[in-house]
């Protein structure tokens, strides 16, 4: 209860810093996750709020994502089309396989590597966490790929949208850029929704398209852990690849809402408490942000973290800017 209300109190404070002058632009989601990291590095998290935290930042999100299905229609859904599955798939395989290889080049920790890479290529934290079922790595190494891909994907959710203008993207590209590229669900959803609603929506349906691609990634990675195993001589190694559920609710509510027409203020009171539900998860991603994780690992994952991002980003821009 302490972390849900410390993550509640955040998400509020970012709806009403949204109302003082020049703030206006900014989501209440990207308020909050702001909030939430100068409160974690300035003030401190108070241990008896890390469940909470962690709850907001898991249960909370996938409800809140579940939610947003009442925001779409399965029309919508179409819209991604071919030509952009092959920009998410594409865009996500190269990164793995790029991110593997700079941080052999770099000596990075394989483990530490791995998590990384499907961080960055993938979801984030949830990827990272769910790739330590087969990766194996260390506390330490999780705590530090988590704080990476956050830190990183927040520097993409907050400089997207100023860079859409520059690239001449309209509210389409913009969106698949958004959410084939940037790392958290929610960040892609603080992004992509700064450029319009447009490409706010094909943003999250881009998004969890390649949230679709964690199980494949997971399952794929735990045949190679065997097989390392097994050459080594250590035996039978074995991991459950974790399914992300909250996709098929997603689905189902958006199936819903293409066949079932929603009253007007019933629609108005879902979008609202998504928002505030999104920004729950985003404050507590703020309050597990952990500068001081980054600098105790040293600088080259660090570097392989950064090196990552910029290469989705402009890998992913590229292919969007051939096949838009």
């Amino acid at each position: 209860m302490p972390g849900l209300l410390l993550s509640a109190a955040i998400a509020g404070a970012g709806f009403s810093l949204r109302q003082l002058p020049g703030l206006t632009p900014f989501s209440p989601m990207i308020l909050a996750i702001l909030s939430g990291m100068v409160f974690h590095n300035v003030i401190g998290t108070p241990r008896r709020a890390k469940a909470g935290v962690m709850f907001a930042l898991r249960p909370v999100l996938r409800l809140a994502i579940i939610l947003l299905g009442l925001q779409l229609t399965a029309a919508q859904v179409v819209e991604v089309g071919a030509r952009g599955l092959a920009v998410i798939a594409l865009a996500l395989v190269s990164t793995f396989l790029v991110t593997t290889w700079i941080g052999r080049l770099l000596g990075v920790d394989r483990k530490l590597t791995e998590l990384i890479a499907a961080g960055t290529s993938i979801c984030g934290a949830s990827a990272v966490i769910a790739t330590n079922t087969v990766t194996q790595a260390r506390d330490e190494d999780v705590a530090y790929a988590v704080a990476c891909v956050t830190v990183f994907g927040s520097i993409g959710m907050f400089s997207y949208p100023w860079l859409a203008g520059l690239l001449q993207l309209d509210a389409h590209a913009f969106g698949l850029w958004s959410g084939a590229s940037i790392h958290e669900i929610a960040q892609v959803i603080a992004a992509a929704f700064q450029g319009g609603k447009e490409a706010g929506d094909f943003g999250t349906i881009a998004k969890l398209a390649r949230v679709t691609l964690l199980a494949p990634v997971v399952i794929t990675l735990g045949l190679l852990a065997t097989r390392r195993a097994r050459h080594d001589g250590h035996g039978h190694a074995s991991a459950q690849a974790p399914v992300p559920w909250f996709i098929l609710g997603f689905v189902a509510l958006l199936g819903v809402n293409s066949v079932i027409t929603i009253p007007a203020d019933i629609r108005a009171d879902v979008v609202t408490a998504t928002t505030f539900l999104l920004s729950m998860a985003l404050a507590a991603m703020g309050l597990e942000t952990d500068f001081a994780k980054l600098k105790a690992k040293g600088i080259k994952p660090l570097l392989l973290g950064l090196l990552s991002f910029l290469f989705i980003a402009c890998f992913s821009l590229a292919l969007v800017k051939l096949t838009i």
